[in-house]
């Protein structure tokens, strides 16, 4: 594995049970700053499980234990002394389904930044607004329209939508659940187009069933079986060169 990258997210020794179920077993591996990492493998593997143990959002289900760590910047989120919501301003989310607030697509944008004390209303807000637009490839579509409801918008749009209010809040990592499953094909190359460009300020963690998109957007990719972390290297070795022989039948579509 290549060392030549620096480690933003390093999890240790991560397990998850749900209630007796023992979902993630032991995962080690490093997440390397401004990089894409495409976490692939069957459904039920573990994948979206363990997507969210990097942002604390399984705090939320109360049949969930954890142990093990994950180190953000030589500190493990998951310590006594810190607090789940600072964790997910660092580190965003967007979901499978576009799910944008019922607000304007402007108060979309700007409820968390005010909501943090980031900025203030007026024109910080409206510059904040309209950067985090441009950043997430919307700006153009959306300038003549602020106060109109953000569903108002197409499916691919209010992913876009979405991106914008997550990299408003200026988090460190930014977290997609298949972010592209729910979307036609034209709004599926713009958000690969845009996690390409937005890769060059944030480092990304990706869950797919795409292969062809983790070949296309992935530095590196991690293959998930039954809980378990099988293979995890630069996405040019997954998919040629695989280890292991579980690896290598996903991806030619033997199982899955």
């Amino acid at each position: 594995m290549s060392d030549k990258n620096s480690i933003k997210v390093d999890v240790n020794e991560l397990n998850l049970w749900y209630g007796e179920h023992h979902a993630l077993h032991n995962i080690t591996v490093p997440l390397y700053e401004n990089k894409i990492t495409a976490l692939i493998g069957p459904s039920g593997c573990g994948k979206s499980t363990f997507l969210r143990c990097l942002n604390r959002m399984n705090d939320l289900i109360s049949s969930v234990r954890i142990d093990g760590s994950v180190v953000i910047d030589n500190k493990n989120i998951y310590d006594k002394d810190v607090d789940e919501v600072s964790v997910r301003k660092r580190v965003g989310m967007v979901f499978q389904q576009p799910n944008p607030f019922p607000k304007s697509i402007y108060d979309n944008v700007a409820y968390a930044p005010l909501k943090h004390g980031q900025v203030k209303k007026g024109k910080d807000c409206n510059d904040l607004v309209e950067k985090s637009l441009i950043d997430a490839g919307l700006w153009e579509e959306v300038k003549d329209k602020l106060n109109e409801p953000g569903t108002s918008l197409s499916g691919g749009q209010q992913q876009r939508l979405c991106i914008a209010r997550t990299i408003a809040v200026r988090p460190e990592v930014i977290l997609m659940d298949e972010p592209t499953s729910a979307l036609d094909p034209i709004s599926t190359e713009k958000i690969e187009a845009l996690m390409l460009e937005l890769k060059k300020k944030y480092t990304i963690i990706t869950v797919t069933h795409n292969m062809q998109q983790a070949a296309r957007v992935a530095d590196y990719t991690a293959f998930f079986h039954l809980g378990k972390l099988i293979e995890y290297d630069e996405t040019e070795v997954i998919f040629v060169n695989p280890t292991n022989k579980k690896t290598e039948d996903y991806i030619t579509g033997r199982f899955g």
